[in-house]
């Protein structure tokens, strides 16, 4: 049987979040740091929409592209929030969360041969998209730069067979982000290159200590810049799975193409869900932004007080720090942690080989939760690690 299963599969690993997150299965009294789901539930009046939608008979297909009135809403949304202008009818794309606009857009532009290049420690489908595509992802190691990417380590890392780079920010796993003027300094890099950059921005609205600026909004970054964004983190979406991409009209029509064969369109219900998102859900994203920021500040106050370095997050609700201090890797960390504590975390490892000291903690739980886990972690350093 082995023989009718692809080799690219075959030799594919699985995720190393959901991996990880099978022993948690059945577990009683476990405190979860793993998935990046927000605790939040959609708000209602989003939920009442797609309820309401469902009553008055909405149960058929949509366009290809998405549902005009919600590709028409994230048009307005973007303009008067951004300054950005794209056109519903040939730029904007629906897709079933980012996850399916990142698969979209690898199979669209790549050819055998093509690199895309992937700042690491990056979200685990980043790699494995580029391959299935038949594409080589390179990743650029940022741990010795405070995660960030770098104009030298951009340049250094591009030959004649780099199409483009995937970028994340805010940056699942590390919370990084990136200010204008250095997304400014990458840019100048990409243009001189021609390379396309797909903008993964979907924490973009979750930045806590300054404005987030979207990449295509940078002077001359627009024609070359393939901007993907959606409703599950900000709006507390994660189960309707709806994301959206803006960007030239041939990579659009490109990414439709195979949309059209593969999914179709997104569930009617979930785009009425947010298209009234856009419409009513900004009060509720800032009240989320700030309960995730008075969490963050709990998060690295308690990280500090246990001695396990990290850097701050400026944005998402995850912090990636290092477990050296304990004496272990972060996979041996998680599996103890899990199995003495029942505090679930993710090996950092899961976000790049090379980082084998870390794991990921993402503080999309309750406060009261997260100071329990914090309590538990102290009790397992004292009792099974190195605290420095």
């Amino acid at each position: 049987m082995r023989d009718l299963i692809s080799r690219k599969v075959q030799d594919m690993q699985p995720s190393g979040i959901r991996a990880f997150f099978d022993l948690v299965l059945g577990m009683e009294d476990v405190i979860s740091l793993g998935v990046g789901e927000p605790d939040f539930v959609t708000p209602w009046p989003i939920r009442e929409a797609g309820i309401f939608s469902l009553e008055e008979g909405f149960t058929s297909y949509t366009s290809n592209k998405g549902l005009y009135k919600l590709r028409l809403s994230i048009l307005r949304y973007l303009k008067n929030r951004y300054g950005l202008d794209y056109s519903p009818e040939d730029e904007i794309l629906i897709t079933v969360g980012v996850s399916e606009a990142v698969d979209l857009a690898m199979r669209a532009i790549i050819n055998p041969g093509d690199k895309i290049l992937i700042p690491s420690p990056s979200y685990v489908s980043y790699g494995p998209m580029v391959e299935l595509a038949g594409g080589t992802p390179i990743y650029i190691n940022t741990g010795k730069a405070g995660f960030k990417l770098t104009p030298l380590a951009l340049e250094k890392h591009i030959d004649k067979n780099t199409k483009g780079i995937i970028l994340n920010y805010p940056v699942n796993p590390t919370g990084i982000s990136y200010t204008k003027k250095e997304l400014e300094s990458l840019k100048k890099v990409l243009l001189r290159h021609k390379l396309l950059c797909i903008t993964d921005e979907v924490y973009g609205d979750l930045t806590y200590d300054f404005e987030h600026t979207p990449f295509p909004t940078l002077s001359g970054a627009k024609e070359s810049t393939l901007y993907l964004n959606g409703f599950s983190k900000s709006y507390a979406m994660t189960g309707w799975r709806v994301g959206f991409a803006c960007g030239p009209k041939e990579i659009i029509q490109a990414m439709t193409k195979i949309h059209q064969y593969t999914i179709m369109c997104v569930s009617i219900t979930a785009q009425m869900a947010a298209a009234e998102a856009i419409h009513v859900g900004r009060k509720f994203v800032e009240e989320m932004k700030r309960e995730y920021k008075r969490r963050r500040e709990l998060i690295c106050d308690g990280l500090n007080r246990l001695g396990l370095d990290h850097i701050k997050p400026q944005g998402a609700f995850y912090v990636y720090p290092s477990v050296r201090k304990s004496g272990m890797q972060g996979l041996e960390f998680a599996k103890k942690l899990l199995k003495e504590q029942k505090v679930a975390v993710v090996p950092g490892n899961a976000f790049g080989n090379e980082f084998v000291e870390r794991i990921r903690i993402s503080y999309a739980s309750s406060y009261e939760d997260l100071k329990e886990a914090l309590n538990r972690i102290e009790i397992f350093l004292e009792n099974g690690g190195k605290r420095g």
